[in-house]
């Protein structure tokens, strides 16, 4: 009796069954196999999840980029656009004050005329160059108004400038204001 109790105490302590010793190791193989194969394809199945999420996270960083950078840009231009009235007030300054012949008067508007120039021309403030007799372009000319040409050769040109056009980093901010002739 005593050899019977060894016996099933280490049949306890994880000695297989001795009719099952065979199978138990091949199922066992197949089993892991099997698990491995899904583990793998989890790992697959996350990878892809990671690597989708890290790209769509670069899109989302460049977006946000250039979002600011726009909003940046619009916000500069605004800034920019605002400031023409005065540019252009301080052109007719100039005009009308070199009329009067105070030339001191003159040197300093100039002065501060030129400086306000060349800030924003630091910023990407362009002047257009339109000259009477250049063709009419909607893409940068508005037409106040047209009149009779005076020569034949004016027909749909620019016949006088009434106001300058201005370019922002090559963008027209503001279009030339002319007279065409018709």
């Amino acid at each position: 009796m005593a050899r019977d109790k060894s016996t099933s105490s280490e049949a306890s302590q994880g000695e297989p069954a001795p009719a099952s010793k065979g199978k138990e190791p091949v199922e066992k193989i197949a089993e892991n196999l099997e698990r491995l194969a899904q583990l793998e394809e989890q790992v697959r199945e996350e990878q892809d999840k990671f690597l989708r999420l890290f790209a769509e996270f670069e899109n989302y960083k460049k977006r946000i980029h250039k979002e600011r950078s726009d909003l940046y840009k619009t916000v500069g231009q605004e800034v920019i656009a605002a400031l023409l009235p005065v540019l252009d007030d301080f052109q007719l300054a100039n005009e009308e004050i070199a009329r009067s012949g105070d030339d001191k008067l003159l040197k300093g508007v100039e002065l501060i005329y030129d400086k306000l120039k060349q800030i924003l021309k630091t910023k990407g403030l362009q002047p257009m160059t339109v000259r009477n007799g250049d063709r009419f372009d909607t893409d940068l000319h508005e037409a106040v108004t047209q009149i009779p040409a005076p020569d034949k050769k004016l027909k749909d040109k620019v016949v006088e400038v009434v106001q300058t056009g201005y370019f922002l980093n090559d963008k027209v901010i503001r279009f030339a204001k002319v007279v065409v002739g018709e």
